[in-house]
């Protein structure tokens, strides 16, 4: 008898075990991206290279979620950033760069606390840019899409789910200085989906001031603020994208470069401007056709305008597997400082070209 227990007592134990883990998920997941890239028409002349992460940021992640019942469920992610071409992390002192957040999601939907990305950012992603701010041609050349207007540390996030076809997600970064106010930044996008059509429109607000230390005085800047309207559109076999943005304040537009990539007088960031962008995506032969057309109206006194265009093919050669090839360019006007980059870097001058492989897994 106490034999029949003892083996009912395991047997129940390892169903419990078995139950407690199919509960319990956790992904490791990656992309493996590398390229020729070419640059030319700033000071450094032509630029030749081998690189990492032109169409996608070549990464390692963990995603992992626990349902806890009643329709709720814990979730992580965890994202660093690798160099395909030397081995190396992509930023220097840090480990999970890209992302590092845990949160809860239900019927409430999702709230998280870490290191994400922006709800302008995710705007020019998922709906403006047809190349998805990737490869030469990616928005990111005009459009502000770098620093913290990519993504942000110490910051929580809300996003409602989706309910007649809208969705909105919120965010609130933390400057975690002596004043509260100094460095702390938040933002928001709400979207409407309709078959196939996609609007959203983001907000982004930024303050750039720098609270008062010991023997150092406190920076006060201007507000920084980004707003973004962006649009998408299935037209048979093409996808339609366009976007208008409008950034005013201290550090709204800083310069994807912020060197001096064109030498002589140093390009000023524009702290009132204005950007437009034309595009589509379209099935092409074996792969996928990418173009866009970008406009960059400065209205400060230093008047730097800039005009771009890009193009992309994209040819899968598996599910996971594809080569590409991408050609951007950008045209300054009055000193303007825009380059042609790619998904990872900001650039060098104003003509850049991709060729590269990526593998996800």
């Amino acid at each position: 008898m106490e034999t029949r227990l003892n083996k009912t007592a395991a047997m129940l134990l390892m169903c419990g075990a078995a139950a407690a883990q199919a509960q319990t998920s956790v992904t490791l997941y990656g992309i493996v991206d590398a390229a020729v890239v070419g640059e030319s028409g700033g000071s450094a002349g032509h630029v030749a290279k081998v690189t990492s992460g032109a169409a996608s940021a070549s990464r390692i992640g963990f995603r992992g979620t626990e349902d806890l019942g009643n329709g709720l469920a814990a979730i992580f992610t965890l994202e660093t950033g690798t160099r395909i071409d030397t081995g190396e992390v992509d930023a220097a002192g840090a480990i999970f760069n890209r992302q590092a957040f845990v949160g809860l999601k239900g019927r409430f939907g999702t709230v998280a606390i870490g290191r994400q990305f922006t709800p302008y950012h995710t705007t020019l992603v998922n709906v403006v840019d047809p190349f998805g701010t990737s490869y030469a041609g990616r928005a990111g050349n005009l459009f502000p899409d770098s620093g913290t207007n990519v993504r942000t540390s110490n910051t929580i996030t809300y996003a409602m789910p989706r309910s007649r076809g809208i969705d909105a997600e919120l965010a609130y970064s933390a400057g975690e200085q002596a004043d509260s106010s100094a460095g702390r930044q938040f933002g928001g996008a709400i979207g409407y989906t309709a078959g196939p059509l996609a609007v959203r429109l983001a907000y982004n607000s930024k303050n750039s001031d720098v609270a008062a230390s010991a023997g150092t005085a406190a920076i006060d800047r201007s507000q920084g603020r980004n707003l973004l309207l962006g649009a998408s559109y299935q037209l048979g076999r093409i996808r339609l994208h366009a976007g208008y943005g409008v950034d005013k304040g201290d550090n709204s537009a800083p310069l994807a470069n912020a060197g001096n990539p064109y030498g002589g007088v140093k390009p000023t960031a524009s702290t009132d401007g204005r950007e437009l962008l034309l595009g589509f995506s379209a099935p092409a032969g074996p792969g996928n056709l990418m173009f866009s057309a970008m406009h960059k109206d400065d209205r400060t006194g230093f008047d730097q305008d800039a005009g771009a265009w890009g193009v992309a093919y994209l040819v899968p050669l598996s599910k996971r597997t594809g080569v590409y090839g991408a050609y951007g360019h950008v045209r300054n006007r009055n000193g303007a400082g825009y380059t042609v980059g790619n998904n990872t870097e900001s650039g060098s001058g104003s003509t850049g070209y991709n060729l590269g492989l990526r593998h996800t897994f």
